[in-house]
């Protein structure tokens, strides 16, 4: 099959339809059903405590700290798988591999246990890192393929059909966990307790019966997470272009190239001072807004009153679909917004809002007040996303090493949240409260606001 000429509507369809694939990843393992399934394994218990490598700790702490450390290997991985993509010509074969080591590790969470803590954190970092792993070379990608007036919109198309994509596989997962006997999963309860128990113990049992069937549907959901991002992927595998073919072999050399083109790039900023202002801007604020949207999810299990076990599965997963929902208008209104007001005006109101939104975290204690920051966070999610990687795109210069650009692109993006994931589990673990931390981020959120202002209007 010849390849598609960058500009073409089936070519940048392809590219975005990679959302479609992966997005499903980020909503049921990262935002919704892993979070309840992960709290679910604890039970009743007061205290979520976590016995893992020698030190006991909170159960939302260890997870953040997993999902740290994930981004820190990204980071650390990227510019040098990058390099190699560049010497080599072929960024798609990098960009299948992560992605079905993610889909393979979002299948084996079925697996996860607290008895097995340390082979089902592994296969959660296989899931994390596969996403983010992939995500490197797909958005290199975006200015191979579309031109730069494109870029905005093809951006924020790539976000709406993940939205979409991901909310109807939620949807059926959603169906799976509130009614598991529809989906085949046994709900039945001893035929002694149903002749011989009391009215209470019967209602026991029957509840116990639909929790329990409940949560094999949740590992059941991981299964079909990872079977969707596999099989759907393959259609922009298919039309991607597979790059610079190059018959160069893979030395020593060749694996910290990447390294030194990220060393090459730092130095081209210096001549770039708009770019290089607007990557430390990026790298403040991003750290502040992927550490919120990466435990969301946690924050709205332990600090909102639910009242039951099941209304706090049904809200929280409610509250990922209003996100999700209003995401999709949030990404096209952003896109509007900036090209009527300009990308930087757009972003710095975008990070005013999440600022604000901090803030308002302090007095959520009911459903309905978790419900009202859910549809303020989808208005804002999907446009700081697409909005922050189209315009990074805009600022580059004439280049076609678009591959090193994007690795220092997202080198920056992992070392934030490293340092915002580090900064949020410690404070978690120390006082004890989620709260503490998410009152931290509204620094970032700050200084990432007055990094915005300073960068320049037009190149220097």
């Amino acid at each position: 099959m010849g390849e598609f000429k960058k500009g073409s509507k089936k070519l940048l369809n392809a590219w975005a339809f990679y959302d479609w694939a992966n997005s499903v990843y980020t909503l049921t393992i990262a935002s919704s059903i892993f979070p309840i399934f992960y709290s679910a394994l604890f039970g009743s218990q007061t205290e979520k405590l976590v016995p893992a490598f020698g030190v006991v700790f909170k159960s939302t702490a260890l997870i953040t700290y997993i999902t740290a450390f994930t981004f820190l290997v990204v980071a650390i991985t990227s510019p040098i798988l990058s390099g190699i993509a560049d010497y080599v010509g072929n960024k798609k074969s990098f960009m299948k591999f992560f992605c079905y080591v993610g889909g393979l590790g979002c299948i084996g969470l079925y697996w996860f246990s607290i008895d097995n803590i340390h082979i089902s954190l592994l296969f959660y970092f296989m899931g994390l890192i596969g996403y983010w792993g992939s995500l490197v070379f797909y958005n290199s990608y975006l200015p191979d393929i579309a031109y730069p007036e494109q870029q905005d919109r093809v951006s924020a198309v790539g976000f709406s059909l993940g939205y979409v994509g991901s909310v109807i596989l939620l949807l059926l997962n959603l169906a799976m966990v509130m009614k598991p006997d529809w989906f085949g999963f046994d709900t039945s309860i001893s035929q002694t307790i149903a002749e011989n128990g009391s009215e209470g113990e019967i209602a026991k049992a029957i509840e116990d019966a639909k929790n329990a069937a409940s949560f094999r549907a949740m590992k059941v959901s991981f299964i079909t997470v990872g079977l969707w991002w596999i099989l759907f992927s393959q259609y922009t595998f298919y039309i991607l272009p597979k790059g610079v073919s190059k018959d160069h072999k893979v030395t020593k050399t060749v694996v910290f190239n990447g390294l030194r083109e990220l060393r090459l790039v730092w130095k081209q900023l210096r001549e770039n001072l708009r770019l290089k202002r607007y990557l430390a801007a990026f790298f403040v604020f991003s750290m502040a807004v992927q550490t919120i949207m990466l435990v969301a999810v946690y924050f709205g299990e332990e600090e909102i009153a639910w009242g039951s076990s099941d209304a706090k599965t049904q809200g929280l997963i409610t509250s990922i679909l209003v996100i999700q929902l209003v995401a999709i208008a949030g990404a096209f209104l952003t896109s509007r917004a900036s090209s009527k007001f300009g990308n930087i005006k757009t972003l710095i109101a975008v990070n005013l809002i999440w600022m604000s939104l901090c803030f308002y975290a302090f007095i959520m204690k009911t459903p309905m007040q978790f419900y009202i920051a859910a549809s303020l966070v989808g208005l804002v999610m999907g446009g700081v996303q697409s909005l922050a990687r189209s315009t990074y795109s805009k600022f580059l210069p004439d280049t076609e090493d678009t591959t090193s650009y994007f690795s220092f692109y997202d080198v920056a993006e992992k070392i934030g949240i490293v340092i915002g994931m580090g900064i949020f589990a410690t404070i978690d673990q120390i006082t004890g409260s989620m709260l503490n931390g998410i009152l931290f981020l509204v620094i970032f959120f700050i200084l990432g606001i007055i990094l915005l202002f300073r960068v320049p209007k037009t190149k220097n």
